[in-house]
């Protein structure tokens, strides 16, 4: 499948992952900060948010889940972002150019920033 690149992934719970890559979420709300820059792959966590789904009016069922769905470039990590998805007290990890992989790549997550080794095949 062609050469493999290490590219860091975060794991994001359903609906939020969806939210970044097709909803405009241009933010990452985290209780901590990264000096990380670059390619960043959104992996879906397993696990869900049933209220948020209802928020944004999405069906808990359509939504992916244990998998590398897409890949955003982190662009700066702040405190003040002016997004309406940014939450008070929160570090804002700037998102930007959301784009999906061409299939979801299943995987288990883990938390904070971790590597995956992924094809150059596949889109990264």
């Amino acid at each position: 499948m062609g050469e493999n690149a290490n590219v860091k992934c975060l794991s994001v719970r359903q609906p939020w992952a969806q939210a970044i890559l097709a909803l405009g979420k241009d933010v990452e709300n985290r209780g901590w900060p990264t000096r990380y820059r670059g390619p960043l792959l959104i992996h879906a966590a397993r696990h869900l948010d049933t209220g948020a789904c209802r928020q944004l009016g999405l069906h808990p069922q359509d939504l992916a889940t244990g998998c590398c769905l897409g890949i955003v470039e982190l662009t700066d990590c702040i405190r003040d972002s002016r997004s309406r998805w940014a939450l008070p007290g929160q570090w804002h990890w700037i998102l930007k150019e959301p784009r999906w992989l061409p299939a979801p790549i299943p995987m288990l997550g883990r938390l904070g920033l971790f590597e995956v080794a992924i094809a150059r095949a596949a889109g990264v």
